[in-house]
């Protein structure tokens, strides 16, 4: 089987929103279970997979900054909420036998490893997951940047977006019943375009390196598993 793959190294970008389900914050436990059941699939057909998960699901540093906190100070608080996640994804990932490791921007040995590239290289070769926390470590950046940045650090052949809907379109399909979905897209068309996939420095760093995005729906069972293997899913932005 794991000759057919035709990406054998991603890294899976997820909201922390993803995480919520229908609660209106933290962390709903059966988003959890089948997010971990998908990256089961993925490990068991022999793909090395890392992820980076956002924290919008507990605290957002720019909706912070715009309510008078200091940019800094809020980005700090993100990319803490980021631990959290990330922990609570890999005890649901450990508690169906996936081997996993939490590498963290910002040291904090008690609860997770740091991030060394190589270390992470390492554990990806042994068919670990690698959860990648606390974004780059730095204010200003987001996790849609930090998932691009790992992504090429350890060598990753494709991002994949995994959202709550079934790729990007032209307008917010939720808003809008006649908003066009693209079944491919180029680096420069998302930049002119203004489409939300993620943020100008994140499509820019995968332009550079002509790293493919890959924007798909998370909550249909099996879509990360098929992109893997090269099947047409969702929307996929290269070069």
């Amino acid at each position: 089987m794991t000759e057919k793959l035709k990406y054998h190294r991603m890294l899976l970008k997820l909201s922390g929103e993803a995480l919520m389900g229908e609660d209106s914050y933290g962390i709903n436990t059966r988003v959890l279970e089948f997010v971990a059941a998908e990256v089961k699939e993925v490990i068991t057909a022999g793909v090395q997979l890392g992820l980076v998960i956002g924290a919008g699901n507990i605290f957002r540093g720019v909706a912070g900054a715009s309510k008078g906190m200091d940019r800094t100070t809020a980005d700090n608080m993100g990319m803490l909420a980021t631990v959290m996640n990330s922990l609570a994804m890999q005890d649901a990932l450990e508690r169906i036998g996936v081997i996993t490791r939490v590498m963290s921007a910002i040291p904090m040995q008690s609860v997770s490893e740091p991030y060394i590239r190589r270390r992470a290289t390492r554990h990806l070769e042994k068919g670990r997951v690698v959860i990648f926390a606390a974004g780059t470590g730095n204010p200003y950046f987001t996790t849609d940047s930090a998932g691009v940045l790992r992504a090429l650090e350890i060598d990753a052949e494709i991002v994949i977006k995994a959202t709550k809907v079934d790729g990007v379109y032209d307008r917010d399909p939720f808003l809008d019943k006649s908003a066009v979905k693209f079944d491919h897209l180029t680096y420069d068309e998302v930049l002119q375009r203004g489409l939300r996939v993620m943020d100008a420095a994140g499509i820019a760093l995968a332009k550079e390196d002509n790293l493919p995005i890959m924007v798909l729906n998370m909550v249909v069972p099996g879509n990360i598993k098929r992109a893997a293997f090269g099947e047409k899913v969702g929307t996929l932005i290269t070069a």
